[in-house]
């Protein structure tokens, strides 16, 4: 079974380390044998979760979007930037939305439910986005995903990429390699991917 593996960033912002990140993972995951899908949430854009406007408008068709793409894959890798040592808004909201749903034309979704993931981080700092991370692997362990433990951050990120956008620091490249050989294997072993 080859793996697929949808990977994304918790940025949208132009050069975001985070976008470079989610970039070299897809790199790795595609040489260690996975079928890679990189996607940016610039794609999906979603207004504020809002239980009112939930109610009045339904949730919207971007949340069924991103449900689907990820209920259609193995596993999820996300690369994350950190805010004020924690999680990113454009990434908490996105999460939070589609942890909404239970349903998709009758069928059952719950996108997040059993699905592996593994965590990236980066940042300009010697702190490599760390402290995020401790929030987002607590939220998407109560959306009930299976968060594997090896994770990759990437410290003083202005300085961590090479021209080809792989890292110039082998000890990095190493925690990626361990990241992706870690999800892949996971991805293997608990597949829940719809139609798999």
């Amino acid at each position: 079974m080859t793996p697929k593996i949808l990977v994304f960033a918790g940025s949208i912002r132009t050069g975001a380390y985070s976008g470079q990140t989610a970039d070299a993972a897809m790199k790795e995951l595609a040489q260690q044998g996975a079928e890679v899908t990189r996607i940016s949430l610039v794609d999906y854009p979603l207004p504020i979760m809002d239980e009112d406007l939930e109610r009045e408008k339904g949730i919207p068709e971007n949340v069924y979007r991103l449900g689907r793409l990820i209920a259609a894959h193995d596993a999820v890798l996300i690369a994350s930037p950190e805010y004020n040592a924690s999680i990113p808004p454009l990434l908490k909201n996105t999460i939070d939305w589609v942890s909404r749903l239970s349903k998709d034309n009758g069928k059952p979704l719950r996108p997040w439910a059993g699905k592996p993931i593994a965590l990236c981080s980066s940042s300009d700092g010697n702190f490599a986005g760390i402290r995020g991370l401790y929030h987002l692997r607590a939220v998407l362990m109560n959306c009930k995903a299976d968060i594997i433990t090896p994770q990759c951050s990437v410290a003083r990120a202005q300085d961590a990429f090479d021209t080809d956008g792989s890292f110039r620091d082998e000890r990095t490249q190493g925690m990626m390699e361990a990241v992706c050989r870690g999800l892949i294997e996971r991805a293997k072993l608990t597949s829940t991917r719809v139609g798999a």
